[in-house]
């Protein structure tokens, strides 16, 4: 939103890094202000925004924060975040948490998985794909929750459950859900340990060149629609067997 950085948004990223790593460019840009009230409030409140890692850190302590980490550096929270933007020639991301964070942690979600009246799924069904990738939910779910958090972790066994039968039944797909004789075969074959989120990815593979986010993962052994494995080891095998699903 600085007006520095409008000069230089529609160039390649290449171009961007030449003028971004110039000092006096840097310089000029760090001294502007965003005259965008609503945007800045977004974009720079730094004690909001923090370096989102490898793996992935969707909850950290308020005391990773830009402002944090600035603070403790005796620098301006600018120039932190400016530093980190650079790294990895310019692919590093942060992190800037819009809700469910008000309390510096994820304790309101741990209230709201547990309630017996909430499902596990998604919001948005895609509709931001140029700024989160929400589709590896599903997989925080499974890791954060039931593995990797330092308190309120739940079964992996609920957490499958919530995942699966507690979904198919709201929704009366009675065909699914359980591993049963008569269901339907499909299942995802997990290595647990190994089970994990890799850092996002900004593609262009939408038309036109349009711009997404993805997010991979690990510890797929195999992924299987209809008895027939679609996925071994996060790779096609090429069979589709899967169909509509009508109501």
């Amino acid at each position: 939103g600085r007006p520095k950085w409008d000069a230089i948004a529609g160039l390649s990223l290449e171009e961007q890094l030449r003028h971004l790593t110039d000092p006096a460019f840097r310089a000029a840009l760090l001294a502007q202000k965003n005259p965008r009230k609503r945007l800045a409030e977004r974009v720079e409140r730094w004690d909001r925004i923090f370096p989102l890692g490898d793996p992935p850190n969707y909850e950290p302590a308020p005391e990773q924060s830009i402002a944090a980490l600035a603070a403790r550096a005796g620098r301006q929270p600018e120039e932190v975040a400016y530093d980190l933007l650079l790294e990895n020639e310019g692919r590093t991301m942060l992190y800037r948490p819009l809700s469910n964070y008000a309390y510096g942690s994820l304790d309101t979600v741990g209230e709201m998985i547990t309630h017996p009246d909430t499902l596990i799924s998604l919001g948005d069904g895609g509709a931001h794909v140029g700024v989160l990738s929400d589709a590896s939910a599903t997989t925080y779910f499974l890791t954060h929750w039931t593995r990797d958090r330092a308190h309120g972790r739940q079964p992996i066994e609920w957490a499958v459950k919530r995942l699966t039968s507690d979904n198919a039944n709201a929704l009366g797909l009675s065909d699914r859900g359980v591993i049963q004789p008569g269901r339907k075969a499909d299942l995802n074959v997990i290595d647990y340990d190994a089970l994990g989120l890799l850092p996002p990815e900004v593609v262009y593979d939408l038309p036109a060149g349009g711009r997404r986010l993805i997010q991979r993962t690990k510890g797929y052994c195999a992924t299987v629609v209809s008895g027939v494995p679609v996925y071994r080891d996060g790779e096609s095998t090429g069979a589709y067997p899967g169909r509509l699903v009508r109501g």
